[in-house]
């Protein structure tokens, strides 16, 4: 039994593989409804992380601007722990209770899917919010044009350059939540997630759920923004031809597909050959 000492990696796999299970077992209302939690909390650790960086650029040396960025970022995944949302993300670490026998393929698809679709309207939820408050035009417009110019660096993204970003990113986040199954204390939890979230971010891996709002509200902002936003920032919406619906949904399959490589097989899997795997016989 966890105390302060914390969970040892043997119960945390076994807590992993309980927690998928009791996932499995939600309705769809129920997973719908995390997911949109989900969704809209990582896109409030977009919004702080972009605020983060506007101004940043020759100001800060480029290292030093993405870890605070991460740092700031990192606010997603704790409200999405404490707060008790879901993300897709996270949810791969059920790859363990289905290699164990204890969960169909189907059921565990089932959980990715409806999360996922919850994810995704919750973070274009928050996007259409944040475009409805005028959030772009902070800071003379800079903070819009910083979100155009992080969205435009995405959507360009190569199809295989964005599956393995992808693959790295959830190998970091699926450790973040091992890391946070160690301990029954939320402010432990949240502590532990934050460098694991940093380090994805500073390093410029691909979060399929903060790809929905960081390419979302950039859509918007592209395809609504007023003449006086493209006056103040001196920028056309010509300047960012890979933002479309289109380079939106390829990146985002990349990057889910990536996502789940990444947490499967480096994390779940690897674990549940240390801890979960059936026992040889004698």
């Amino acid at each position: 039994m966890a105390g302060i000492e914390g969970r040892l990696p043997p119960e945390i796999a076994e807590k992993a593989e309980g927690d998928g299970i009791a996932k499995a077992g939600q309705d769809a209302i129920t997973l719908l409804s995390l997911g949109v939690l989900g969704g809209g909390f990582i896109a409030f650790g977009a919004i702080f992380a972009t605020v983060a960086l506007t101004g940043a650029e020759g100001v800060l040396p480029f290292g030093i601007a993405r870890v605070v960025a991460g740092l700031v970022f990192a606010l997603g995944l704790s409200l999405v722990l404490i707060g008790g949302g879901q993300i897709f993300t996270g949810d791969v670490l059920m790859v363990m209770a289905w290699a164990s026998g204890r969960l169909k393929a189907a059921r565990v698809v089932r959980v990715w899917a409806l999360v996922w679709i919850g994810n995704l309207a919750g973070s274009l939820g928050i996007a259409l919010l944040a475009l409805l408050a005028g959030h772009h035009l902070f800071g003379a417009g800079q903070l819009g044009l910083t979100a155009l110019r992080t969205a435009e660096a995405k959507a360009a993204l190569p199809f295989d350059r964005a599956f393995v970003l992808g693959i790295l990113c959830n190998t970091l986040v699926c450790l973040a939540i091992w890391l946070s199954l160690s301990s029954r204390l939320p402010a432990h939890r949240a502590i532990l997630t934050v460098l694991p979230i940093a380090a994805f971010v500073a390093a410029g891996f691909e979060h399929a759920v903060a790809n929905m709002y960081f390419i979302g509200f950039a859509l918007m902002v592209k395809h609504t923004a007023s003449d006086a936003f493209w006056g103040m920032t001196y920028a056309t919406p010509a300047m960012f031809p890979n933002l479309t619906l289109t380079r939106f949904a390829a990146n985002l399959t990349a990057v889910t597909i990536g996502n789940i490589v990444g947490g499967a097989m480096l994390v779940a899997g690897a674990y549940w050959l240390l801890y979960r795997r059936p026992a040889p016989d004698r």
